[in-house]
Formats: structure tokens, C-alpha cells, sequence
């Protein structure tokens, strides 16, 4: 059975979009959001979809921790609230959980944004190459992992910001594979903070995560 696990905060607006991509895939699975103190309606949209929500301290990596312990799936599929997955999504999980040698390697989705300019293109371009040469793939990616591998690696840790790297770097770029199906995620933070200055703020904050300084002091800089 696969578990997906999604991270909330303020999030009724991108929500329901996100959920309503996951019917009709003729899959089972079971869907925990790990709310980390919503006042809008977000636990209402996830509520009404069927979803279980649970509460979490606020804070990505602690509520995706939160998430998988409370899910009961053999494979975990994290994803985040303002990013919904392609049709053909189910198809991709169900032939990556199909190779045993998967047990223990983890798959992502391809980056897309719900905008069609060529700045947009051009991030996805650059994503793209970034987990081809790095294997660094985003949350916004989503990430597809078997409970075992998940656990044997430690999980999610605490972390304010760079969670989502910190397990890649664990996981190892010969044991991340893209799963051929685009993950497409709302492009209102690139928009309004800028093509091009909020990538190479994106940039500075992992430079300095490699070069040892603590998230808790990236995040001042991220937000």
C-alpha cells in the first residue's frame, strides 16, 4: 500500500487542486496531512477529500516526519501542498514499487510550473540539470521511497530548511531515479519574488547548507 504524506500551512487555496489530482488513479492509498497550525481552511479541504489530518510542529522536515509515523503503507510518496502530480502518476509509482532493486533507491518527478513563459522554461531546464548532475531533486519533486529505505536512512530530521536535501544527499545520487512524470507546482513564489533573484537566493542558501552553516541561520535568509 502506498502512504502520501503532505505538509500543511495556509494552505486551502493550493490544497484542493492538489488532492483532486490524486482521484481517479484506480490506486490504493492513503493520503496524511501533517497540518503545522493552519487558521485558514486547509483542514477542511483535506477533510472533506477523504483525507486524515494530523498536528504537527510547525516546520517542514518535523511535519513530514510527523506525516510518514503516522501513515501504515509499505511506500511513502511525500509531496507538498502547492504541487499536484500529472496524470500518469499512478502508473510511474506502481511500476517503480514493481522492481525489487527499488526497495532501496527512491524516484521523483520531474519539476514543472504552472506557467508557460520562457523564464519559467528555463527554471525547469535548470532543474532538471541539477538532478541529472547532482541528484539533488527538490521537495517540490515530490519523493518516492519504501518505508524500510525511509527508516534505514534516519527519515526526515527536524530541520527548519534543507530537509529535503539533507535525505537526497543520504539517499545518493545513484539511488535517486526520476519517475518520467511531471510534478507541476504553482509558480506564484517565483513570480512575485522574480525569475531570476529568487532562484539565485535559492542558490546562495544551498551554497552556504554545503558549506556548513545551520539551517536554523539559512532560514533568517530564505525568508
Amino acid at each position: 500500500m502506498l502512504s502520501i504524506v503532505i505538509p500543511t500551512l495556509q494552505a486551502e487555496e493550493s490544497l484542493l487542486r492538489t488532492l483532486s489530482a490524486l482521484d481517479g488513479s484506480g490506486m490504493a492509498f492513503e493520503t496524511v496531512i501533517a497540518d503545522g497550525g493552519s487558521a485558514d481552511g486547509t483542514r477542511a479541504v483535506a477533510a472533506k477529500s477523504g483525507a486524515r489530518v494530523i498536528d504537527a510542529p510547525r516546520g517542514r522536515g518535523t511535519q513530514l516526519a510527523a506525516g510518514a509515523r503516522a501513515t501504515t503503507g509499505d511506500w511513502l510518496l511525500f509531496l507538498h501542498a502547492d504541487t499536484f502530480l500529472a496524470p500518469g502518476w499512478a502508473e510511474a509509482v506502481k511500476r517503480f514499487m514493481a522492481v525489487p532493486e527499488n526497495a532501496r533507491r527512491a524516484g521523483y518527478f520531474e519539476f514543472s510550473l504552472d506557467d508557460a513563459s520562457r523564464p519559467a522554461r528555463r527554471l525547469q531546464s535548470m532543474v532538471a540539470w541539477r538532478c541529472r548532475r547532482l541528484g539533488l531533486p527538490y521537495g517540490d519533486q515530490g519523493l518516492l521511497i519504501s518505508r524500510a529505505f525511509y527508516h534505514e536512512l534516519g527519515g526526515f530530521r527536524p530541520l527548519p530548511l534543507m530537509e529535503d536535501v539533507d535525505l537526497a544527499r543520504r539517499i545518493g545520487r545513484r539511488r535517486l531515479a526520476p519517475l518520467g512524470v511531471a510534478a507541476v507546482t504553482s509558480s506564484r513564489r517565483y513570480r512575485e519574488g522574480g525569475y531570476v533573484l529568487r532562484p539565485l537566493r535559492n542558490l546562495l542558501c544551498l551554497g552556504l547548507y554545503f558549506a556548513g552553516l545551520p539551517p536554523r541561520l539559512i532560514e533568517k535568509l530564505y525568508a
